[in-house]
C-alpha cells in the first residue's frame, strides 16, 4: 500500500510535465507551406525569408523543415534576435544558389545569419555553384557550413555537422567563440576552412578538404590592431589534392595580433602541395608590405600525428617572422613522404622541439 501514494505522485509530474508551459514541443514549419518548390528551378527566396520570420516570431523553440528536393534561393537574409534561442534548419534535400554571381548583388553574400542565437543548421547539401556566400553574423549559436563562403562573425557556440559542400568557397570563421564544425565535406576554389582574427575555442572535426587551399589560420596581421586567434583544435581531417593541408598565414606588416595554443591532430594527407606551413610573409600584390615583418605572434602550435604524402619535396615549411620568432612548436609523429622517399623541411626564425618518428627530419 505504501507504493499507492508514490504511484499517485509520479503520475501527477507526468501530467504535470506534460501541461506545463515549460515544456514545449518544436512548433514544426515547412517552407513548402510558404511556396518553396523542391524542383532546382522555382526561386524559393521569399518562402524562406518566410518560414524564417514565423520561427523567429515564435516564443517556443521552432524546426524549419525543408525536405528532399532541390531548393533554388537567391540571397536569403536570416535575421535576429529572435523571440526564441532555439530554431533548427533542418536540411534533408539541396540549397542551391544562382550559378550567376550577379544575382547575388555586391554584397557577395548569399545566406546571411545575423543578430541570432540558438540557430542549428543540420544535414542536406549546399550548393554554391561558386557564385554566392554564407554569413552568419552577430549570431549566438549554430550556423550553417558549407556554400561559397560560411562566414562567422561576432557569433557564439555555434554547430555545424553533417553537411555537403560541393563547388563552394568554403567556411569562415572569425571574431566568433565556440565554434564547431563536424562531418562535413567541403570542395573548393579556396579554403575549405579559413580561421580570422578574433576566434577562439574554437574545433574541427572529421572534415575532407578537396580540392581547396586546405584549412588556414589567417590570413591575420592585415591590421595593426587586430584580435588574436586561440585555442583552436583541428583534428581527424583528410585533404586529397589541396593546395595546403594545415596552415598559418600572417601578413609581412607590423600587427598586435597573435595565434596561440593551436593543435593539428590526427591528419591525412594525399598528394597535398604544402602539407605543414607557417607563413609569415604574405603580401599580396606585393602592396603595403614589401620589406615589412610581420608583427603577428606565433606560439604554442602542436602537429600530432600527420601523415600521407606531399606532392612536392618540400612537405613541412616554417616561415616565420625575424622580429617575432614562431616559438613553442611541436611535431609529434610525424611522417610525410615525396614519391614514397622522404620529404623535406624547411625552418626560418622558427624554434620547437620534435617527438617520436618525425618525417622529414626536423629542422626545429
Amino acid at each position: 500500500m505504501a507504493l499507492l501514494p508514490l504511484l499517485i505522485t509520479l503520475l501527477f509530474i507526468i501530467i504535470f510535465c506534460a501541461s506545463s508551459p515549460f515544456v514545449r514541443a518544436a512548433q514544426l514549419i515547412s517552407v513548402l507551406s510558404y511556396g518553396a518548390r523542391p524542383d532546382g528551378k522555382t526561386d524559393s527566396t521569399k518562402a524562406f525569408a518566410a518560414a524564417w520570420s514565423q520561427a523567429c516570431a515564435s516564443t517556443q523553440p521552432a524546426t524549419i523543415s525543408v525536405p528532399k528536393g532541390s531548393f533554388s534561393l537567391g540571397q536569403v537574409r536570416f535575421q535576429g534576435p529572435c523571440k526564441n534561442t532555439a530554431i533548427l534548419l533542418r536540411i534533408d534535400g539541396t540549397l542551391v544558389a544562382p550559378s550567376d554571381y550577379r544575382v547575388i548583388g555586391s554584397a557577395q553574400n548569399w545566406l546571411i545569419f545575423e543578430h541570432v542565437s540558438g540557430v542549428t543548421l543540420s544535414g542536406g547539401t549546399l550548393d554554391g555553384q561558386g557564385s554566392g556566400l554564407w554569413s552568419c553574423k552577430n549570431s549566438g549559436k549554430d550556423c550553417p557550413s558549407g556554400a561559397t563562403s560560411l562566414e562567422f562573425s561576432n557569433s557564439n557556440n555555434i554547430a555545424i555537422t553533417g553537411l555537403a559542400s560541393p563547388n563552394t568557397d568554403g567556411i569562415h570563421v572569425q571574431a566568433s567563440t565556440g565554434v564547431t564544425i563536424l562531418n562535413s565535406r567541403i570542395g573548393t576554389g579556396d579554403d575549405c576552412v579559413s580561421i580570422g582574427p578574433g576566434t577562439s575555442n574554437l574545433w574541427i572535426e572529421n572534415v575532407g578538404c578537396g580540392p581547396g587551399h586546405g584549412i588556414s589560420i589567417g590570413s591575420l596581421g592585415k591590421d595593426s590592431q587586430e584580435a588574436g586567434v586561440q585555442n583552436v583544435t583541428v583534428k581527424t581531417t583528410t585533404f586529397t589534392g589541396t593546395e595546403n593541408g594545415v596552415r598559418i598565414k600572417t601578413w609581412g606588416r607590423p600587427s598586435n595580433g597573435f595565434a596561440r595554443n593551436i593543435l593539428f591532430q590526427h591528419s591525412v594527407m594525399t598528394d597535398v602541395q604544402n602539407p605543414i606551413v607557417i607563413d609569415q610573409n604574405y603580401c599580396p600584390g606585393e602592396k603595403d608590405c614589401p620589406g615589412q615583418v610581420s608583427g603577428v605572434k606565433i606560439s604554442d602550435v602542436t602537429y600530432q600525428d600527420i601523415h600521407g604524402s606531399s606532392a612536392t619535396e618540400l612537405a613541412v615549411k616554417f616561415d616565420c617572422s625575424k622580429t617575432n620568432p614562431c616559438s613553442g612548436i611541436k611535431l609529434e609523429d610525424v611522417k610525410l613522404t615525396y614519391k614514397n622517399q622522404p620529404a623535406e623541411a624547411s625552418c626560418s626564425n622558427a624554434g620547437g622541439v620534435a617527438s617520436g618518428l618525425v618525417q622529414p627530419t626536423s629542422c626545429l
